[in-house]
């Protein structure tokens, strides 16, 4: 299980690193631009005063904290969780189906490994990929801020909001997961994550902007305030719960359907 667990990793290798320049330097872009903000923060407020109420709210502006790099950041990590999501997810969709895809299944199912410990290798790389690209985050950020932005944050604040994207990337990985053991034979991996993840932040959007305020336990992008965290300094329980619900939920079920189900040969 070893061997095939480093063996995912070294396949991701590339990917993975290309991701995390991607979005360290996606990060230093919008962080750069906090002086200049800082500078005309009087004409920006007029500006951001002209959008509709619902508009702000869908894309997290606060014009309280806007102006402060807290919620500047709060806001800047709105735009990074997408990708992060759509990471996590091309990462859950493919490591499973990627076998039948390649027609590999038979080949790898014939060696003495049982199928429980050919999902656990797959599924604790996928979790290290996940792990790895945020510790990589999170110290360009902080690098980042003290450098590029100039400015100080909490580090309480600071990582309670970084760690959000851990965990909507958590929710992300457990679906793709899913979905590639009832899914195998997945034509298009990016297609089926980039449909999945913008499905779920449009969902989070109607919340914001016709006020349905159940929706909002439907989609992982309003599982965490960003406004809540910033002034409780603390998650709300009931969405890490749901979370984690649904996690093992997702991770059962795709252990119990491979389990069972005939694996496609050539």
């Amino acid at each position: 299980m070893l061997n095939m667990f480093i063996h995912e990793l070294k396949q991701y290798r590339k990917s993975t690193i290309i991701w995390n320049i991607s979005l360290v330097a996606g990060a230093a872009f919008y962080l750069s631009l906090f002086q200049g903000l800082v500078k005309e923060t009087q004409a920006f407020t007029k500006v951001l005063q002209s959008f509709p109420p619902a508009v702000r709210q869908a894309f997290g502006i606060t014009l309280d904290t806007f102006a402060s790099f807290t919620g500047f950041y709060s806001y800047v990590l709105t735009f990074l969780m997408l990708a992060f999501s759509i990471q996590a997810m091309q990462i859950g969709a493919s490591i499973v189906s990627k076998e039948e895809r390649g027609k590999t299944a038979e080949f790898l199912l014939t060696k003495p490994i049982r199928r429980s410990q050919v999902l656990t290798a797959k599924l604790l790389a996928g979790l290290t990929i996940v792990l790895v690209t945020n510790a990589i985050f999170i110290v360009g950020t902080l690098i980042i801020i003290k450098t590029v932005a100039d400015a100080t944050i909490g580090s309480k604040i600071f990582f309670l909001l970084t760690l959000t994207l851990l965990l909507v990337q958590l929710f992300f990985l457990g679906l793709g997961f899913l979905v590639s053991v009832v899914t195998p034979k997945i034509k298009s991996v990016l297609s089926i994550s980039l449909t999945t993840v913008f499905g779920f932040y449009i969902v989070g959007i109607l919340d914001s902007v016709l006020g349905a305020e159940n929706v909002k336990y439907f989609t992982p992008f309003k599982f965490f305030d960003y406004q809540y965290i910033i002034k409780n300094s603390s998650y709300e329980l009931q969405f890490l719960v749901i979370e984690a619900v649904f996690l093992i939920a997702a991770v059962l079920a795709a252990y119990y359907l491979y389990l069972k189900r005939d694996i496609h040969t050539i």
